[in-house]
């Protein structure tokens, strides 16, 4: 069979409708990153914070559960790239998936109560370059981590759409953590 000189070629796939299937999780994205910056802005910081026994202060229980966040964000990123087989010579074993789903879940239950801390303890502060960059990744974080959640059920997205929303996550993640525990640590010292 040959094709007729008039016939037109297949159309495209529409990516514009696939595109648009973000418009609304990216607007519920920036209002949850919104609202919790103007909290804590607007909130009179407590200066109570939740401490756990066995901890010599709260900044050390907020930069260890960051930090053991961020080791569980990493093998999220990890276990994606063996999943989706961009790492070479490396076959996707059965447990994967339950492995990513897992660790992302553990990543956000601690980096939870590390938010609460900061929000309800200490505020959205500008004092410093550093203190105020933390203060909008952190906002940043949790709204760009709603959108993933949103996203992530939706059939008919681009095939970059999730992978790209995973980067920004794991990425404001990992300045929330260079910005907080690090500078912590780097301060006054590795232990608890």
């Amino acid at each position: 069979m040959t094709a007729q000189p008039d016939a037109l070629p297949p159309a495209p796939a529409d990516v514009s409708l696939g595109i648009g299937k973000l418009i609304v999780p990216s607007l519920i994205g920036g209002l949850v990153a919104l609202t919790l910056g103007v909290y804590g802005r607007l909130h009179h910081a407590t200066g109570v914070v939740v401490n756990i026994a066995g901890f010599t202060s709260a900044g050390y229980v907020k930069s260890w559960l960051a930090t053991v966040a961020t080791v569980f964000a990493i093998v999220q990123v990890s276990s994606a790239l063996v999943m989706y087989g961009k790492i070479p010579r490396v076959t996707a074993p059965s447990w994967i998936g339950r492995l990513h789903q897992w660790s992302g879940r553990i990543a956000f239950l601690l980096a939870v109560p590390v938010a609460v801390n900061c929000l309800y303890g200490l505020g959205f502060q500008t004092y410093s370059t550093r203190v105020l960059i933390h203060s909008l990744l952190g906002c940043a974080f949790f709204g760009a981590f709603a959108v993933k959640m949103l996203i992530l059920p939706k059939r008919g997205l681009p095939g970059w759409t999730l992978p790209l929303a995973g980067a920004v996550v794991f990425t404001v993640l990992i300045g929330l953590w260079f910005t907080s525990a690090f500078w912590f640590f780097s301060t006054f010292g590795l232990h608890r």
